[in-house]
């Protein structure tokens, strides 16, 4: 497995990437908006928790993440949700994403986006919500049905905010 800034608390068995060398348990110092220094269906795994909004280019990123996954292996990202605090008030971020900022690289209606060739199949998709919303089934509706869930982006997610949200992806070669 593949790890990206993984500060401290690398996973057991997992291969740790950052650019800080003083603050990192990483086994390899790189900077993540490069190549990475690994050949092309290296991983079964990579992680990236709390990474991708820090990052230069998402879309460079991500064919970087597929490049070195092996085709049916695995990509897990975390990101802030943009209507999260956190999302705006770290100055490192630059991006703020939704949680359809990745079906960019899903094959919609049979077509592959047009600025890329890779694609990923979603595996699975959670918004985690305050637990308000949780409670009152908010979560489990925008979790579970990807209409609510459009909806929910649209029109509710200012008030009924999201926090953070994880991404599981299969890697399709």
């Amino acid at each position: 497995m593949l790890e990206f800034g993984c500060g401290r608390n690398k996973l057991p068995g997992s291969i740790g990437v950052d650019l800080n060398p003083e603050a990192t348990a990483a086994d390899v110092i790189a900077d993540l908006n490069r190549p990475l220094p690994f050949a092309a269906n290296s991983f079964d795994e990579v992680r990236a928790v709390h990474v991708i909004e820090h990052l230069d280019d998402v879309v460079r990123a991500v064919g970087e993440m597929h490049r070195v996954t092996r085709g049916g292996g695995r990509i897990y990202l975390v990101t802030p949700h943009y209507s999260d605090y956190s999302s705006w008030c770290d100055p490192t971020h630059r991006w703020h994403l939704n949680s359809f900022s990745f079906f960019y690289f899903t094959s919609l209606h049979g077509q592959h986006p047009w600025y890329t060739r890779l694609e990923l199949r979603e595996i699975k998709t959670h918004v985690e919500l305050a637990r308000i919303w949780k409670w009152l089934g908010i979560g489990l509706l925008v979790d579970h049905s990807v209409k609510f869930r459009r909806l929910w982006e649209i029109y509710l997610c200012y008030i009924l905010r999201g926090k953070q949200m994880e991404f599981t992806f299969e890697v399709v070669k």
